[in-house]
């Protein structure tokens, strides 16, 4: 995994990664009898059968650094595990250098002459062979490429130049679908305020993160306390401030619907046809509890405060193709209102959420929006008329191999507003007492806004290029959670 600076590493966390489920992981199914890639020299199990989907789950930490190759166009040429590992990438110029390492065992070389366990053997890669990796040294991504050409052998093994590629030269007529949680320990966390806290809990009863924090087998928390800007003129009784915390059990969602064409001769041609179907999204459930106090400062547009980012890349076994999953998760406050209301308010939510893209050949790249969510106001109060809104959100990218295809920003929110008059008349005469009488009204109200953006490369799948970012469209909800008059 990389390490990024100002990040630290959460230690070992439990499966999830951020919107819904979407169906089961199918049946892992049969494999073929294990076949030699043509003149790759690697022994390799080869995929499921044509007919039984291939199964998706977590790759299991023994295949951190798994590698598959596929040779579209040729014969037994489908994807497949090999030994083959990618020792090193250069992105900038798309070199890689491939090595066969064997452990324990000779390996033998093209000529059929062993060479000693740990040494690079030439021959094993050709032009024309798609490579899809996991994290790697220079692809913190994973990698998925083509060999464009074969450049020579060095001591780490045989250096390759190599090209985009798109998850259909893999996957070709076969079909996947599952939903995968990701494990939170894997995840990088970078801190943007100080008073930020990140908890989680595994099977195994392990716990990371402050003494007495509760947090559900495979959930990521985080907690937040932090001032913010009061209104001018606000008493020091009215200091603004907002505390509370984000917790998610996040799950990737991905499916592959293989399509083929039919050539002359009877042979499929699915590498060219593309997929008939796709699907790239995250979900989860979600429980947040959150407070807003004090009167804060004038904003007529929101104001968007970030207090946590958090980053992982977990690998899916499709089959046998390591597919590596891009998630980015940003936790934010985001405050707006007149600077005029004074509140004191804590609500809970729970629910779930789902968010993505999905592609038919009808209608091409769709936008999928869902999310399910319940709240209760632990205590509220308004005062002086105006109106405050604030919100206790996250920004989930997700993508493949690096590539974003899918951002999707959940908001769950606070929205209070007070109206009425405060009158005071006073006769002429030392005798005489004032008569002061006030009149209004007010209410609290809790809203979700989820919303997003399909990227153009989400094309990675092999579907048609995007020719703009497509928007997923807004989903609100709103409902009235106290109100009151004076």
């Amino acid at each position: 995994m990389r390490k990024r600076p100002l990040r630290a590493l959460v230690p070992a966390l439990a499966a999830s990664a951020l919107f819904l489920a979407a169906g089961c992981s199918a049946d892992p199914g049969q494999s073929s009898a294990a076949e030699r890639t043509p003149d790759s020299g690697t022994s390799a199990t080869a995929t499921a059968s044509s007919d039984q989907p291939l199964a998706v789950a977590a790759a299991p930490a023994a295949a951190a650094t798994s590698t598959a190759v596929a040779r579209p166009g040729t014969a037994g040429g489908k994807a497949r595990k090999t030994s083959l590992k990618v020792k090193s990438y250069d992105s900038h110029t798309r070199r890689a250098v491939i090595s066969a390492v064997g452990k324990g065992t000779s390996s033998p070389s093209p000529t059929g002459t062993p060479t000693p366990a740990g040494t690079a053997t030439p021959g094993r890669t050709a032009v024309g062979d798609v490579i899809a990796s996991a994290p790697a040294p220079g692809a913190p991504d994973g990698l998925l490429a083509k060999v464009t050409k074969v450049i020579g052998e060095t001591a780490d093994g045989t250096e390759v130049q190599t090209a985009p590629t798109t998850l259909d030269t893999l996957l070709g007529d076969d079909d996947a679908k599952g939903t995968v949680p990701v494990d939170p320990a894997s995840f990088d966390v970078e801190r943007l305020l100080p008073d930020v806290k990140v908890s989680w809990a595994k099977t195994g009863d392990i716990h990371s993160g402050p003494e007495g924090t509760k947090v559900p087998l495979g959930s990521l928390r985080v907690d937040v306390a932090t001032k913010v800007a009061t209104a001018e003129g606000a008493p020091a009784s009215a200091a603004a401030s907002v505390s509370g915390f984000v917790q998610v059990k996040p799950e990737v969602d991905f499916s592959y619907g293989g399509g083929s064409s039919t050539a002359s001769n009877g042979s499929t041609a699915s590498a060219a046809s593309g997929p008939g179907a796709a699907y790239l999204g995250v979900s989860g459930d979600w429980t947040s509890q959150w407070a807003l106090k004090g009167r804060a400062a004038a904003s007529t547009k929101p104001v968007r405060l970030p207090f946590a980012k958090l980053h992982a890349d977990p690998v899916l076994q499709v089959g046998p193709i390591p597919v590596v999953v891009n998630l980015v998760l940003t936790c934010y406050f985001e405050i707006s209102g007149d600077g005029n209301v004074t509140v004191d308010v804590e609500q809970d939510l729970k629910g779930d959420f789902k968010a993505g893209g999905t592609f038919g050949t009808a209608a091409g790249w769709t936008p999928v929006n869902e999310s399910h969510m319940d709240s209760s106001p632990v205590r509220t109060s308004v005062t002086t008329a105006g109106s405050v809104k604030a919100a206790l959100g996250a920004q989930a990218t997700v993508g493949l191999y690096g590539a974003v295809g899918v951002t999707a920003d959940l908001a769950p929110y606070l929205r209070g507003e007070a109206a009425g008059t405060v009158t005071a008349t006073t006769p002429v005469g030392s005798e005489a007492k004032s008569d002061v009488a006030a009149s209004g009204s007010w209410a609290l109200y809790g809203g979700l806004d989820l919303s997003g953006t399909l990227q153009i490369q989400l094309a990675i799948f092999g579907t048609p290029v995007i020719q703009h970012a497509i928007p997923l469209g807004t989903l609100h909800r709103e409902w009235k959670l106290a109100d009151g008059k004076i």
